[in-house]
């Protein structure tokens, strides 16, 4: 009876989401953060090739040169580019990232602007905002027990992925109050995570492991510079195909409607 844990609270609703805590079954220490891996009870280990710095350096420095360790403007845009999204959403990307964290990752050199608005890779831990699910700590490691409790309590029917809407009652579950940054950061993330990556409707674990530490970036790369698709994600094509299924549908329907007598009609109604 001693080591009976309470974990949840019947007067507080929230607390019903269930954390994961069997987690230590396949990892050890889980919440213990990982400077240079992002673990989960599939990948105890992480991802050998990824593990010679920080999961959000990883993250963050794909498409910049690493002698510099800087992003400019100008490198970032040909980076989401390369990931398969159109101009315009890339230089929106663009427009929001280096506005809203060039000022951050500056503040680990100097608390001067950078007039250049560039990304510092080495600062990257200054860009962590609040209302975020807290998978990276404050010195950018990442930690594996936030990482299975975003899963363990906001993936219903426990199907190993986040479908839209369950992405979106976890960003709004992760808010806090007088936050209105990143509130909004927490919606860019993961909305572009959801149309980078989501397969029938839904962004799987794995998946989102490796867009922490920052894989499954150079994959979709190396897929596309060889020549190849990379068959997930959800853009203007799939958006335009399903309302031209919608108008076919509806157009369908009518045609149907049209073709009924008045009785026939009465009893649909």
């Amino acid at each position: 009876m001693a080591d009976k844990l309470d974990t949840v609270a019947a007067q507080c609703g929230a607390t019903k989401r269930q954390q994961a805590l069997d987690a230590d079954a396949s990892i050890r220490k889980p919440a213990v953060a990982r400077a240079t891996a992002a673990v989960s009870t599939e990948h105890p280990d992480g991802i050998e090739e990824y593990t010679k710095q920080p999961s959000s350096n990883n993250t963050s420095s794909f498409g910049i040169a690493t002698a510099t360790g800087r992003s400019t403007p100008g490198t970032h845009t040909p980076g989401f580019r390369e990931l398969g999204f159109n101009l315009l959403f890339s230089l929106l990307a663009m427009i929001i990232i280096h506005l809203g964290f060039s000022y951050p990752t500056r503040l680990a050199y100097s608390y001067v602007p950078d007039p250049r608005f560039r990304l510092f890779v080495g600062g990257i831990h200054k860009a962590k905002h609040g209302s975020d699910s807290g998978t990276y700590d404050q010195e950018g490691r990442f930690v594996p027990q936030a990482f299975e409790d975003m899963f363990s309590k906001w993936d219903t029917g426990g199907k190993g992925a986040l479908s839209a809407w369950e992405l979106w009652n976890m960003i709004a579950g992760h808010r806090v109050a007088m936050d209105p940054f990143g509130w909004s950061a927490g919606v860019f993330e993961f909305g572009t995570t959801f149309l980078l990556v989501q397969e029938n409707g839904r962004v799987s674990k794995e998946d989102m492991r490796r867009i922490y530490d920052g894989s499954i970036f150079w994959h979709i790369r190396h897929l596309r510079r060889n020549g190849k698709h990379w068959h997930k994600g959800f853009g203007l094509r799939d958006l335009f195909g399903q309302v031209q299924n919608a108008s076919l549908t509806l157009t369908n329907l009518k045609r149907t409607v049209s073709r009924m007598s008045p009785k026939e009609c009465k009893q649909l109604a």
